[in-house]
């Protein structure tokens, strides 16, 4: 399914002839002005999934936050925003395939929204973790106290806890009463639960750098994942990326933004899948073992 067909950024002439008009004034930054034009990247055609590729600093992360900003898609962690962000905005234009809005839902997920998510998850099951210490201290109370008055509802309550501590075994006693751990998995699988989770159906997904965290295994899982996703459930992917796993998505459109100028290419002659093969060609003779 599409719902974005083609997005245009502003090429360098545009850039030079706004930014001329501002020199004067006082800014540390002209972000995210002559980062795509420096590559060379003026336009982009869509298929049902985009990959952008590229090494540190070639502005895969840049052109997605751009095209989220534009089409205002759902975002929950926050980004390198500028004072000028606005006004690139302005020279970008876009074609969508339907309606002007993109479909509910439709997000962009970056690897913050994870590790946010991941750190949360921490956060709680240590919490957790210190209200089973405290029940453990309260169960040897109940071994200590020989009686309980009863005096209050207050009383009341320690009455219950008192009989069933004298009752059952601490593994029981702390049991019935610890809220469970909301994740015990590592942190690859819950990292890819929260796409799983966040990602439904017909919608518009950008993704920057979702590989992150993630195995080879569970990468290769994503994959899976988001090619069905493409195919059967309705959804557009725009993903920026180093994976060979994510790379190698059957009928994904790749823009090669290590080129000058950026252009399409295929997966196998992307360096970083070439460095990958080498390394593998390399130690053949140890697989052969």
């Amino acid at each position: 399914m599409l719902y974005l067909s083609r997005f245009t950024f502003p090429d360098a002439e545009w850039e030079t002839g706004f930014l001329m008009g501002i020199l004067r004034k006082c800014y540390d930054t002209f972000y995210p002005f002559k980062v795509l034009s420096s590559r060379g990247l003026e336009e982009v055609e869509f298929e049902p999934i985009t990959l952008f590729y590229g090494g540190n600093g070639s502005g895969k992360t840049t052109a997605l936050n751009v095209i989220a900003e534009k089409l205002s898609l759902e975002r929950r962690a926050p980004f390198n925003y500028t004072p000028l962000f606005e006004d690139y905005l302005a020279f970008c234009s876009y074609v969508p395939t339907a309606a002007r809005r993109m479909p509910v839902g439709s997000a962009v997920i970056t690897s913050d929204d994870v590790f946010d998510f991941l750190l949360d998850l921490r956060a709680i099951n240590a919490g957790v973790d210190r209200r089973r210490e405290a029940l453990f201290e309260e169960y040897d109370r109940t071994k200590e106290t020989k009686s309980v008055p009863l005096r209050s509802l207050e009383d009341y309550d320690a009455l219950k806890r008192f009989n069933e501590g004298k009752r059952s075994t601490k593994s029981a006693y702390v049991t019935r009463r610890l809220p469970k751990s909301l994740n015990t998995a590592s942190n690859g699988e819950s990292a890819f639960a929260y796409f799983s989770d966040r990602i439904g159906e017909n919608a518009l997904y950008l993704l920057d750098e979702p590989e992150n965290s993630l195995s080879a295994k569970l990468q290769e899982e994503l994959a899976k994942f988001i090619e069905d996703s493409a195919r059967f459930y309705g959804c557009q992917f725009v993903i920026s990326t180093h994976s060979p796993f994510l790379l190698a998505l059957k009928g994904a459109r790749i823009y090669d933004l290590d080129a000058v100028p950026a252009c399409e290419r295929r997966w196998t002659e992307l360096e970083n899948v070439r460095v990958y093969r080498d390394f593998f060609e390399k130690h053949r003779s140890a697989f052969q073992k």
